[in-house]
């Protein structure tokens, strides 16, 4: 007896409260990166698809917009209580589809969870000001309106945090969404949009648009799009900023890092070694926040020594297991281009300390790539300056911190940065020179909460108001001033 494999599911769109599927007759398989399974395939959409979406958003926003500002607040506990409950759930499907580490893939929970929090303290958010007799009689006050359809396209590495920093802030401002993941992990964004729906938001406020390249560009061309919030590399953030803004419309656009750590003289080593260590082989050093180069200021090669000891105690594997720090990078292809750029370092005369090619042959059948340390790198190497977005780790040398400080102030990038010490002096200076936009004293992932906004600098950010806290609450509204006379 022959047993036919049941035929992978293609996901749908989510339009004006509906399950929809895509116009498109394209499909990307979307596989669990540690082992190779196809979880389901996602639609290739069209522009047909987003205009589909964004007629729907605008229909909810002539409604939309006029509800009570604590009644969409409370939505947002009731989708609040919902993440709660469902908090293993999503973990479990960020480690399938994304393949980090369960206990990180729970803590990115907990950070959308956060964002929601915030959105939900709308009333006090949205409120205007007033000051009365600016001149004789003559009061002045300001309100914040919505802006209408606004737009999120969100990348892989966090596919349940960064739509959570964009669309829960967006509508409780009162706009309607048009949210496009990226087509490596779009299958939690579906079940975000099942639970904000359970949570009571009416049909269109949300909606979901699967696909690639034509779905972004029909998104930042469409007409009735007011706002576009992007996060992912700096090429596309560079693009999308580019080619929004030329039509005049608002948009914010989170790209690469190379965020560097320094480790000072008098730094404790443990610690040094122990946050270095999580940061930059933490989710496969796939985010934007992770070390990717450590500055060692003087001569400790005590800290050199641990790191590499610590490095080889990792265990790498599948996400799902406790046990596991270092899990596969999203696709072979990105794998591939990783493999070149330890080719180039070798080459450019950098020095391997450790080769994390070698545990790839132990597990064929997922993307894995080992902890990888390169020692005594210079700042014109490529590894030094590009975004590797890897498990990939450059160690340089500096004399003293002014020399520290200079390797960050010729990186493009500017999100993150942390210093190791104990000297208060240090840190000081560090605080006022480092050119980066969120900064770590003995902190390994120096990223804000979500009522601070996510800062980055240089061209790690395009645009002026970041997501995140009063910025974000700045981007999604626009303000009305009234003058009121009446001495009549």
């Amino acid at each position: 007896m022959s047993i036919t494999k049941p035929e992978t599911t293609v996901l749908k769109n989510y339009i004006g409260g509906q399950w929809v599927a895509s116009s498109g007759t394209e499909t990307l398989e979307v596989p669990n990166p540690a082992t190779g399974e196809v979880l389901a395939r996602v639609p290739i959409s069209t522009k047909e698809d987003v205009d589909q979406a964004v007629q729907a958003a605008k229909k909810a926003f002539a409604t939309w917009k006029d509800v009570p500002v604590p009644k969409r607040a409370r939505i947002m506990f009731s989708f609040h209580h919902l993440l709660n409950q469902h908090h293993e759930e999503l973990a479990e499907l960020v480690v399938q589809e994304n393949g980090k580490a369960y206990k990180e893939a729970y803590g990115e929970i907990q950070r959308g969870i956060e964002c929601v929090e915030f959105a939900a303290g709308a009333p006090t958010l949205l409120m205007g000001e007033s000051l009365s007799n600016i001149a004789e009689e003559i009061d002045s006050e300001m309100f914040r309106y919505p802006l209408g359809v606004v737009a999120g396209i969100t990348p892989f590495n966090f596919p349940m945090m960064v739509p959570l920093w964009m669309f829960p802030l967006a509508i409780v401002c009162g706009n309607t969404f048009v949210l496009k993941p990226s087509e490596r992990t779009p299958i939690l964004a579906n079940k975000l949009a099942e639970l904000f729906t359970e949570a009571g938001v009416p049909p269109g406020v949300l909606n979901v648009v699967h696909g690639a390249h034509e779905v972004v560009n029909a998104l930042i061309d469409h007409e009735d799009i007011r706002a576009i919030s992007f996060v992912g590399s700096q090429p596309v953030a560079k693009y999308v900023y580019e080619r929004t803004a030329a039509q005049g419309k608002r948009v914010q656009a989170l790209s690469g890092a190379k965020n560097h750590h320094i480790v000072m003289p008098d730094a404790d080593v443990e610690t040094a070694v122990q946050h270095v260590i999580s940061s930059a082989f933490g989710s496969a050093g796939q985010r934007c926040m992770a070390c990717s180069a450590v500055v060692i200021v003087g001569e400790n090669e005590t800290f050199v020594r641990r790191l590499k000891q610590k490095a080889d105690e990792l265990i790498i594997g599948n996400g799902i297991d406790p046990e596991v720090l270092l899990t596969p990078v999203i696709r072979q292809s990105h794998r591939e281009k990783v493999l070149g750029y330890i080719q180039k370092g070798i080459e450019e005369g950098a020095v391997l300390l450790r080769d994390g090619r070698k545990e790839m042959d132990d597990r064929p059948e997922g993307n894995f790539l080992g902890p990888t340390i390169f020692d005594y790198v210079t700042p014109d190497m490529t590894i030094a300056k590009e975004e590797i977005f890897a498990p990939v780790l450059s160690l340089l040398r500096a004399n003293d911190l002014d020399e520290a400080l200079s390797y960050i102030r010729k990186s493009r990038y500017g999100n993150g940065a942390t210093i190791y010490t104990k000297d208060a002096k240090a840190v000081r200076k560090f605080r006022e020179e480092a050119d980066a936009g969120m900064l770590g004293i003995n902190v390994g992932v120096p990223a804000t909460m979500a009522f601070f906004p996510f800062s980055g600098w240089k061209d790690s950010f395009y645009g002026d108001l970041h997501v995140n806290g009063k910025d974000g609450v700045n981007f999604y509204t626009r303000k009305k001033m009234i003058t009121s006379r009446f001495d009549f």
